[in-house]
């Protein structure tokens, strides 16, 4: 199985895209992890009704098979680092933003506590500059 962390904006576009191709190469089904702590209403990156009926057909047109879940209320590195402990969990595909310096420092990552806690691959992409 391939985790991926999904963001409803570019990086989570970028990490489902590269998410699906692993599932193919690798003839595995995924899981789609887009979470949230609470504040639903105010949290940009997670998918509206609207967002997850798109995305719900995007993975059925890819033709892999897939199990999309939001929790709400959770911390979303403990989520996908919860996920990627299942015996299938293969590879944790993630979006990455730039961040300066001061930002990484102030606010934390997700991206980097998942990078060096993950017990297994982490793939992180960037969206193309199209």
């Amino acid at each position: 199985m391939i985790v991926i962390g999904y963001t409803a904006d570019q990086f989570g576009y970028a990490a489902l895209e590269h998410g699906i191709a692993e599932a193919k190469l690798r003839d595995t089904d995924l899981l789609v992890i887009n979470s949230t702590s609470g504040e639903s209403y105010v949290d940009s990156r997670f998918a509206g009704a609207g967002e997850v009926h798109d995305l719900e057909a995007l993975l059925e047109e890819c033709g892999v098979s897939f199990e999309l879940a939001q929790p709400v209320g959770v911390d979303a590195a403990a989520e996908l680092l919860a996920a990627m402990d299942r015996p299938a969990a293969q590879l944790l595909v993630i979006g990455i933003r730039h961040r300066s310096p001061v930002g990484k420092l102030l606010l934390g990552s997700v991206a980097q506590k998942l990078i060096l806690e993950c017990p297994k691959p982490v793939l992180a992409v960037k969206p193309s500059d199209d």
